[in-house]
């Protein structure tokens, strides 16, 4: 059986509340650190066709805020968006979690992680 995998960086508050709500449901999980092991291009693949480049592009994050206004409007669709994430990986809304049977969740949701498991 394939193992759950989150993606994201560890001292991201909410990616430590979602490793803490696995732990807690005994579930075992491998951890993809993007900032020693980058985005994995395949999965960003994945994660933009199932999620959306909207839903996955962290609009609120202080990487967001911190790019200039021309940075910010050239992200209007999949390919910049994709290759801002690429370029800058704190962009990416987090944690993105790719569950057992693939499925890939975005952000961290007690409530539907717990409906995930219990199928």
């Amino acid at each position: 059986m394939a193992q759950i995998t989150v993606y994201g960086i560890p001292n991201c508050d909410t990616v430590k509340r979602a490793r803490a709500w696995l732990d807690g449901q005994g579930l075992a999980y491998e951890f993809h650190d993007f900032k020693k092991a980058g985005v994995p291009v395949s999965g960003l693949e994945r994660w933009l066709a199932a999620a959306g480049w909207e839903a996955l592009l962290n609009r609120k994050g202080t990487t967001w805020r911190r790019l200039d206004e021309a940075q910010r409007g050239a992200v209007r669709d999949a390919a910049s968006a994709r290759a801002l994430m690429l370029a800058q990986p704190s962009v990416i809304k987090r944690p993105v979690l790719q569950w057992s049977d693939g499925a890939i969740s975005v952000g961290f949701d007690a409530a539907d992680w717990a409906r995930r498991v219990k199928r």
